[in-house]
């Protein structure tokens, strides 16, 4: 009797191995299609990029000003903060 029980907690655990293995498979699956998906997106919005030489130009262009605008704000910051180190070496 002991080992008809014995036999169906085995028989349980595989049951839940198996189903486990399913949830898992599906779950990894998922991943995998959206992993995918993603790719194929990126794939297509790569194409115009690389085929379309106004759209990179002016997304360099863009870059470039950006690159210099913060650049000066990094100077006016540096200037705000030693004028204000200034003033208040005066006051005391």
């Amino acid at each position: 009797m002991a080992e008809s029980e014995s036999q169906e907690g085995n028989y349980d655990n595989r049951g839940n191995k198996v189903q486990n293995s399913k949830t898992d498979m599906e779950e990894l699956l998922e991943k995998m299609e959206e992993l995918t998906v993603h790719a194929a997106w990126m794939a297509y919005d790569y194409v115009p990029i690389q085929t379309n030489a106004d759209l990179h130009n002016a997304m360099q262009h863009l870059e470039d000003v950006f690159l210099m605008c913060k650049e000066q704000m990094e100077k006016k910051w540096q200037e705000v903060l030693l004028e204000s180190r200034g003033d208040g070496q005066k006051k005391e």
